[in-house]
């Protein structure tokens, strides 16, 4: 059996998707940039496509720029708002030590070459920051708040409707990293305050390559990418026709499959982790405790096994044809412990035997109760060969 649960990296691109996107390969192939009859075709699909990505987070299509990536998006969202802002004297960022490196890269960059001051704020055991933490945290020279909306690795869901309403009394322009919201909940940017949002296509069934900015009505960072008029002048490089249309189709869908999805996957999960918690002895579950499923991704489960090595976890679930993580996709190369949960206030010990489920549409009943099958039994195994499992049962 294969069992692929690790929805957070990336999906497959949905038929209907595929389908959508294809005519713009090779038929309706023309550079929307021109001004001749066919090019116009490319420029409607475009269009088409910004409005049903603005359509899903009741935005205005005008507010909507098409990017490469939702790490792009997180980039020019904090280097275009730091650089104005700098003209203006304001060079102080705020955001949290849970961030994707999307954005704590790019803040440590803006604070090495441009003198940014950052404040990284603490979260909660669960993995919450607090709102009064963000207002204590505001000065005068305050630039820009950046907070993610859900958090890609323990599913944590931020106060976001709460930060962005500080935000705006205190008239500070507030960005979220919603690359993982965005494919799981319910967003309306004008009734959550929310100025600038980032997402990501191949997060929600969409193609990779392709992602988009939410840049409310105003809001005029400076560009990140230069060189063309694209994007009304905004985001230069001629546009990735076929990535966009399907950017489009996917947020469509995604909006009409809504609370379906939610729905299945939210028992999917609890079934998930109510029965790793009944399975495997000192099992740690990471994130909003299993009573506060409203407050966690719908499909996120991430537990921490004490006296197992989370790598040695996959490579024995992989043997067993189970996809799973260790944390972020985009440091799943990396040994060091994960930086999410060490902010959590786990020990390095317990961080490094952390597993990350993410569920989806290609999610079953019959592989929830596969996984519920053969990973206590792995567990198991490894902890009988642990020297740190030994430890650990001497000092209870």
């Amino acid at each position: 059996m294969f069992v692929y649960m690790d929805h957070t990296a990336t999906t497959p691109t949905s038929p209907e998707v595929l389908k959508a996107m294809m005519p713009y390969f090779s038929e309706n192939f023309g550079n929307p940039s021109s001004v001749y009859s066919f090019s116009r075709k490319s420029r409607a699909a475009i269009e088409k496509a910004r409005g049903q990505v603005a359509a899903a987070l009741n935005a205005d299509p005008s507010e909507i720029f098409f990017t490469g990536s939702g790490t792009e998006a997180d980039n020019w969202a904090l280097k275009g708002t730091l650089e104005k802002a700098k003209i203006a004297g304001k060079n102080h960022l705020i955001t949290t030590q849970i961030e994707h490196h999307a954005i704590l890269h790019t803040a440590e960059y803006l604070k090495k070459v441009e003198g940014v001051e950052v404040t990284y704020l603490p979260v909660d055991a669960e993995g919450f920051v607090s709102v009064e933490d963000v207002k204590n945290a505001i000065t005068d020279k305050t630039a820009l708040v950046s907070i993610m909306f859900a958090n890609n690795e323990v599913g944590t869901i931020e106060p976001v409707a709460e930060i962005g309403a500080l935000c705006r009394e205190k008239k500070i322009p507030f960005h979220t990293d919603a690359v993982q919201a965005a494919a799981h909940l319910d967003i309306d940017v004008k009734a959550m305050n929310i100025d600038m949002l980032s997402m990501s296509a191949h997060k929600m069934y969409g193609p990779k390559g392709v992602g988009a900015l939410y840049l409310r009505k105003g809001l005029r960072p400076e560009n990140f990418v230069h060189g063309g008029a694209q994007e009304k002048g905004r985001r230069a490089s001629t546009e990735n026709i076929a990535g966009i249309v399907g950017f489009g189709e996917a947020m469509e869908i995604f909006k009409s499959r809504l609370e379906e999805d939610k729905k299945i996957n939210s028992a999917r999960r609890d079934k998930l982790i109510a029965g790793l918690l009944q399975k495997i002895p000192h099992a740690k579950l990471n994130g909003p405790e299993l009573s506060k499923g409203d407050k966690r991704l719908p499909n996120n489960i991430n537990f921490s096994f004490i006296g197992v090595e989370g790598e040695t976890l996959l490579l024995d679930l992989d043997a067993k044809g189970i996809s799973a993580s260790t944390g972020s996709a985009c440091s799943s190369e990396s040994l060091d412990p994960s930086h999410v949960l060490l902010a959590l206030g786990l020990k390095h010990e317990m961080a490094h035997g952390s597993l990350r489920f993410t569920l989806g549409r290609l999610t079953t009943d019959e592989q929830i109760d596969y996984v519920l099958e053969v990973l206590p039994e792995i567990v198991a195994r490894r902890r009988e060969m642990s020297p740190l499992w030994e430890e650990y049962l001497k000092s209870r």
